[in-house]
């Protein structure tokens, strides 16, 4: 999981550029970076931490009426600031990339580039595996410059080689903006069109809506599984379907913890999508012998806000906040590092006494994976003098590794791993554990979008929809993943 964003417009792009990834900071505090096209030069500004304190200086600006951006969530490789996005290589015209997700194979990837290119990979991250296949396929073709039909042809390779995730924008000198979607639309990319100051379309390409809401955008659509856009240096746009058999299968967590709850992907609102899954654990809870007990629902700041106010509704108890964030300190789920994870969960919340004492409180979260967040959280609860402590999931058990962009690669590293929901209770030190069910959230999600026919949904249920994934890669990434921190 990343953020990127990228732009065409009729006047220099690089503040808007920052604009939309600090809106998209939830998706990677790890790294952020800039890249603009400026004719034929490209000009690059990168480096580890937070958007505003890579690009601290508000008086710096990088020259160019197109350009992109990412925030850095680390999946692969390390933290190093050679791994920061956007990657640039020389070969052919000069290319730019920024791009979320996760490739699987990239060792196979890695042999066939340099077999038939002399590419050579300078980092551990898959994203410039993925901009020399894109360049590779690019520079066979041996044209001085290439015809927005070469370029869509070149998309079609990459996705003919390329297995996984993966949603990217591209800058080509002097050519123009490239964006695609993986064959399946997991990662999502949406593209916004708006004015310019004389009345000719500009373009913005982000992993949320909520970006093009905030840079002006009156259109918005989502790039389709396996399609491609190109907008020329004139400022003309192209859409291609660049995959055969593409199936859109959206990543769930996307609507249950990444993203924003004020975008809008592959036609659901991510909020409404959460009210949904408040309201299915609901009719759980109504079922169980748990409902006349609960006194409070209180959510855990701040995703699972929307799902604990219908589930309150729903059940007819008050919904009260019971915790102070502080809202300095990043997503603890998606630092690097279990010890950086277990600092930020002590260091970002804080109890409220009042609301917990003498009381049975029902917690609600968006999901228990490595169970390091709900044990500090409920331990809290107790001392602030609850009574008895629920806790309900809007995700169901968290089982299997991903291969998709999210940092949870091993399954021993989960809590649910091998245990039963009384047995993950126990472990965490609550009275009871409520899981919503896989069939539920997918019931929630299709009710919002009937024309999405399946999700992704492996770190669930173990299938992965892409090919080659199996117990042996399986092992291969969690042990590299060990030895990587």
């Amino acid at each position: 999981m990343c953020g990127i964003v990228a732009i065409v417009a009729q006047r220099a792009v690089y503040h808007d550029i920052l604009d939309g990834l600090l809106i998209l900071q939830h998706r990677g505090q790890d790294a952020a970076g800039v890249m603009t096209l400026d004719g034929q030069r490209l000009h690059l500004k990168k480096g580890n931490g937070l958007v505003r304190t890579v690009f601290s200086d508000s008086t710096e600006t990088l020259p160019g009426n197109m350009g992109l951006g990412h925030v850095r969530y680390p999946t692969a490789g390390t933290d190093s600031s050679l791994e920061a996005q956007p990657f640039y290589v020389n070969t052919p015209y000069g290319m730019g990339l920024a791009h979320n997700g996760n490739l699987t194979h990239v060792d196979a990837l890695k042999a066939l580039l340099f077999k038939e290119g002399l590419r050579h990979i300078n980092t551990d991250s898959d994203s410039e595996v993925l901009l020399n296949v894109l360049a590779l396929a690019l520079q066979k073709q041996a044209k001085s410059e290439p015809s927005v039909a070469d370029i869509f042809d070149a998309v079609r390779t990459l996705n003919s080689l390329c297995k996984g995730a993966y949603a990217a924008v591209t800058v080509i000198a002097d050519v123009g903006l490239l964006a695609f979607r993986d064959p399946y639309g997991i990662r999502p990319l949406i593209l916004g069109e708006r004015a310019g100051e004389n009345g000719q379309a500009e373009y913005v390409v982000a992993s949320e809506s909520a970006v093009l809401h905030a840079l002006g955008c009156t259109k918005f659509s989502d790039l389709n599984p396996g399609e491609a856009i190109f907008i020329s240096k004139a400022g003309t746009l192209h859409r291609a379907q660049c995959a055969e058999q593409a199936i859109l299968t959206p990543c769930v967590f996307e609507y249950i913890y990444l993203a924003r709850p004020d975008s809008v992907m592959n036609g659901i609102s991510v909020n409404e999508s959460r009210l949904k899954l408040g309201e299915k654990l609901a009719q759980q809870i109504i079922q169980s012998n748990l409902y006349q007990d609960i006194d409070v629902v209180i959510p855990i700041p701040e995703t699972a806000r929307p799902a604990a106010s219908s589930l309150a509704f729903t059940l007819g108890k008050p919904l009260r906040e019971g915790f102070v964030k502080n809202h300095y300190l990043g997503r603890s789920f998606i630092m690097p590092g279990q010890n950086k994870r277990a600092r930020a969960v002590q260091q970002k919340l804080s109890a409220i006494p009042q609301e917990f004492k003498n009381k049975c409180v029902l917690l609600v979260d968006d999901s228990i994976v490595r169970g390091t967040t709900s044990r500090h959280i409920i331990k809290m609860v107790r001392d602030a003098g609850a009574k008895k402590v629920y806790f309900a999931s809007s995700a169901p058990m968290v089982l299997f590794p991903n291969v998709y962009g999210i940092d949870i690669s091993r399954s021993d590293e989960f809590v649910a791993h091998h245990r039963t929901a009384e047995e993950v209770a126990q472990c965490i030190g609550a009275d009871a554990v409520i899981y919503q069910t896989l069939d539920d959230l997918i019931s929630a999600l299709k009710s919002l979008n009937p024309n999405i026919l399946q999700f992704e949904t492996a770190i669930f249920d173990g299938h992965y929809v892409t090919t080659g994934v199996d117990d042996l890669y399986l092992k291969q990434i969690g042990g590299a993943r060990l030895s990587c921190g």
